[in-house]
Order: structure tokens, then C-alpha cells, then sequence
């Protein structure tokens, strides 16, 4: 271990396995280390016996849930975008050759009470029991805008500068009722509350046109996809990567102690007595916790099921956004459900998380309305963890440290972190120019 390397990277969490994935690619000499025995850090996944001893202590699931083995319970779930910039990245790498997607059925929206599937399309927009006639209407013209805006063709903008129209403005351009903006906002455009209102409309517009082309990109119920055997196979999959390129990954390396110079700067990592120079350090939060500050919490549930969600067309993979306005609330909650079809359970079971940034300390109570959608349950697990952020000024101690996870469950919050920070540590952006048919979801299931 007593070698220099370009940049030691502290923890297997996905952050940090794509980051050392780009960075290797690069040509960077890497070293990544985790305390722990196994990959994944906070974004890992768990089979049943071990989701058991981490949330009830004892260690033994009654024998009706199956086998633990068949259990991929990721603590951090996520969806992709199928033309989103994660997919876009994975493919940059080459690390989509470790890994199988498959599409995930349903995108939905809860709104008055009631689960609807998210219209993305002007011709869905047409179908939808979301809206009135009227407003249906209404909102078609507003998605066929949406759909025709080309930001190089200055025709399809239709005399309105998006850079400097603020969403607000451009919704009222179409008369659209606050319900319909909500879906738009939350569940088509993804934005976690409702500040991007005031914002520039050329962000939601991005957004919205970014959600079509993954929906039909697979002619699926949604824009989204999902690795089989579940995101657990991602830090495994950059691993393999990694080492292709000559980086080395150590695991179960206890106190990673980062040392730093007389200026501050970062010189080096100590563990188990012995120390590996390097220039630069790339770590979450945990590894170097006098530099972050808390900046919240995200209360989450988990839930073992043995049927789909109701009202969402039998869905054994599928999102559900509730938007903070809908629950009166200051941030959406969302509830993610996954099934033995994405192997991440059983034949017959489901796995369901419904998560939030809390608001109070009783995720029980605050987790209702979307706990209260899931149905019966077999089992049900509550955790609260805290989220952190840098407060260090990398340029002068070389550390660069991610963002602590969001209760989203789709992943462009956490990879726009990542590319931010690879241009922090190199300058560069990466290209996400890429063909995005190396990542094909699988279709036989």
C-alpha cells in the first residue's frame, strides 16, 4: 500500500464508484478503499438476512418471506432515466457490459387523493382523468410546445426566450390549473418542490422533453429502467471497470485516516499502520466528517409485499410521486416498488420504500399517505438517516467530498453531484455524447 497514487477514493458508495470508474478511464492511478466488508457503502444492497439484523436485530426472517439469497434490497433504490445522464455516463465508462437493465412498467402520480399514471404526451395528456376537458386541452398544446421546442431553432420557440421566462410564466401562458402544474412540475419535470416556478423555464422544458424521449425510448409504461439483481450491481460493475484500467480496490480497510501536510493539503491515507501518498481524495461524507455540515434528513419506510400496488395496472415495477402540495407538505414523497421480476426478491414477493426529507421525527406517522397506498404488507421497516454536504473549499485541501443520498427514486439529483464533482478534481466535463443503445433493457421478461 506504501505506493502515490493520483486520488484514493474512501468508500464504495455509488458516488464514488463512478467517480473512481471516470477517473480510471482517464488514466489516473486509483486507489479506492472502504472500511467496510462489502461494496456499496450507504447506497449497498442487502440480502434478508441481513436487512433483518440491521432493522429488527435478530437473525433469523420467518421462513414464508424465502430464501435470503434472493433478496437484493438496495438501501439507497433509485431508477434511471433511460436517456438520462447516469445511462449517459454508465455507457461513457463501457461499465453497461457488467450489467443487464430491464424497463420498470409504471410512472405514476398521486393527485386528489387518487393514483394516476403521469401523461407525458399530448396524446395522453387527451386521455387522462388527471384533467377536464377544458384543460385537457389546454395542456395538450402546452406538451406539443414542449415536444416541438428545439433550443437551436429559433421557429419553434414561438417569440418566447425560455432563458429568461420564468416557468410561472410560461404555465400561464397556457392557462394551466395549478393541479395540472403539479404533475407537470413534479412528476413529468421531476422538480423536488416548487421554487423552479420562479426559475428560468428552459430547465423544465429540458426536463419534460428529457422524460418523453425515455418513454419512448422503450414503448414501456415509463421512462425508466432498472439493473437486474438491483443497484447493488453497479459499485461491483465499476470495480470490475477499475481494475481494467489498473486501479486497485481494498475492502474491509478499518480507520481510514486522511493525512493532510503543513498547508492543509491532503498527502495521504493511513490504515492498518500504513499510509499511501496521493494528491487528491474523493470520499462521502462519513470519511471525512469535520468537513460536511447537516443539511436535513430523509425518514424512509420498507416494506416486504406479496402483490403489486394497487391501482397501478398490476405494476411490478413502478414510481410514484407525491407531490408536497397534493399532501400539504414542504417536499414530495415518493414510493418506489420493485418485484422478483428485477430480481430483487423472490418469486411473488415485491419490495416497496416510501421515502421523504423529513419534516418531523416520527417517520411513521409522516410516511402515511404513502404507506397507506402500498396495501397489505408483510413486513414494514422505518429508518431515519441524516443527509450531509462539503463546507471544505476543495482548491485548498484537495478533498473532494459528495452530497449525502435525497429521498428521490430516480437517480439525476445524484449523478448531476457526481459529474460536478468530477470537473471540481480534473477541469474537465465528461462527454456525454454517447450512443445510447449500448444500454438496451432486456424484453424476454
Amino acid at each position: 500500500m506504501d505506493e502515490e497514487y493520483d486520488v484514493i477514493v474512501l468508500g464504495t458508495g455509488l458516488k464514488e464508484c463512478i467517480l473512481s470508474g471516470l477517473l480510471s478511464v482517464d488514466g489516473l492511478k486509483v486507489l479506492h478503499m472502504d472500511r467496510n466488508d462489502y461494496y456499496g457503502g450507504d447506497s449497498t444492497s442487502l440480502n434478508l438476512n441481513q436487512l433483518w439484523k440491521r432493522f429488527r436485530g435478530e437473525d433469523k426472517p420467518p421462513a414464508h418471506l424465502g430464501a435470503s439469497r434472493d433478496y437484493n434490497v438496495d438501501m439507497v433504490p433509485k431508477f434511471m432515466m433511460a436517456n438520462g445522464t447516469l445511462v449517459r455516463t454508465l455507457i461513457h465508462t463501457d461499465v453497461t457490459k457488467y450489467l443487464s437493465f430491464k424497463a420498470v412498467d409504471g410512472s405514476y402520480v398521486f393527485s386528489k387523493g387518487k393514483i394516476h399514471k403521469v401523461p407525458a404526451t399530448d396524446m395522453e395528456a387527451l386521455k387522462s382523468p388527471l384533467m377536464g376537458l377544458f384543460e385537457k386541452r389546454r395542456a395538450r398544446n402546452f406538451f406539443i410546445y414542449v415536444q416541438d421546442y428545439n433550443e437551436a431553432d429559433p421557429k419553434t420557440h414561438q417569440g418566447l426566450d425560455l432563458n429568461t421566462m420564468t416557468t410561472r410564466e410560461l404555465i400561464a401562458k397556457y392557462g394551466l390549473s395549478d393541479d395540472t402544474v403539479d404533475f407537470i412540475g413534479h412528476a413529468l419535470a421531476l422538480h423536488r418542490d416548487d421554487r423552479y416556478l420562479n426559475e428560468p423555464a428552459i430547465d423544465t422544458v429540458k426536463r419534460m422533453k428529457l422524460y418523453a424521449e425515455s418513454l419512448a425510448r422503450f414503448q414501456g409504461g415509463s421512462p425508466y429502467i432498472y439493473p437486474l439483481y438491483g443497484l447493488g450491481e453497479l459499485p461491483q460493475g465499476f470495480a470490475r471497470l477499475s481494475a481494467v484500467y489498473g486501479g486497485t480496490y481494498m475492502l474491509n480497510k478499518p480507520d481510514c485516516k486522511v493525512e493532510f501536510d503543513m498547508e492543509g493539503k491532503v498527502c495521504g491515507v493511513t490504515s492498518e499502520g500504513e499510509t499511501a501518498k496521493c494528491k487528491k481524495v474523493v470520499c462521502d461524507p462519513s470519511y471525512l466528517p469535520n468537513k460536511v455540515r447537516k443539511i436535513g434528513k430523509v425518514a424512509r419506510a420498507i416494506a416486504i409485499m406479496s402483490h403489486p400496488i394497487a391501482n397501478t395496472n398490476d405494476s411490478h415495477s413502478v414510481q410514484i410521486i407525491l407531490p408536497q402540495k397534493q399532501l400539504g407538505r414542504k417536499s414530495d414523497m415518493y414510493v418506489f416498488c420493485c418485484s422478483y421480476t428485477h430480481n430483487v426478491a423472490p418469486k411473488g414477493k415485491f419490495i416497496a420504500f416510501v421515502s421523504t426529507e423529513a419534516e418531523t421525527d416520527h417517520p411513521e406517522s409522516e410516511l402515511k399517505p404513502g404507506i397507506d397506498l402500498l396495501g397489505q404488507v408483510d413486513e414494514l421497516f422505518f429508518d431515519i438517516y441524516d443527509r450531509y454536504e462539503p463546507v471544505n473549499e476543495p482548491s485548498l485541501d484537495n478533498c473532494f467530498v459528495s452530497t449525502s443520498y435525497d429521498a428521490t427514486t430516480h437517480f439525476e439529483t445524484t449523478v448531476t453531484d457526481v459529474l460536478n464533482m468530477y470537473t471540481l478534481i480534473t477541469g474537465k466535463t465528461v462527454d456525454l455524447s454517447v450512443d445510447l443503445s449500448a444500454a438496451s433493457a432486456a424484453e424476454e421478461y
